[in-house]
């Protein structure tokens, strides 16, 4: 995986909401109407069962979703106690708007992402 991209610029977006460990935050076929910023503890990212991804402070997820418009491709669990900011497409836009930095940040997550899977296909392919 890439270096990790933080946002902690959105640490000041609103309040986190306090997950418990274990705690689905959304699941697989959710509506993608936001996107999280871990602002403490850690959030796995879970596809067929698997861990695909452990996040933690300063990281996002969910942003696919909020982005193209479509449903949540993995679930998002709490894996300790944790504090999330949910980020709506309203704040998403104005921040992308406004922030050039935020927005070649998430540029740049993006294809990061991409990057990963598409590594991770060929790993599978080769095996």
């Amino acid at each position: 995986m890439n270096a990790p991209i933080k946002f902690n610029i959105l640490k000041h977006a609103g309040e986190p909401t306090p997950f418990s460990k274990g705690s689905v935050i959304f699941k697989k076929g959710d509506a993608g109407e936001s996107m999280y910023l871990v602002s403490s503890g850690k959030v796995d990212i879970v596809a067929d069962g698997n861990v695909v991804e452990t996040l933690t402070d300063g990281d996002i997820f969910g942003e696919m979703a909020l982005i193209d418009h479509q449903v949540r491709s993995a679930d998002a669990v709490a894996n300790t106690d944790c504090g999330v900011i949910c980020i709506d497409e309203r704040r998403f836009l104005f921040m992308t708007e406004n922030t050039p930095q935020f927005a070649l940040q998430m540029m740049r997550l993006v294809a990061a992402r991409l990057r990963d899977r598409m590594a991770d296909l060929e790993q599978m392919q080769s095996s």
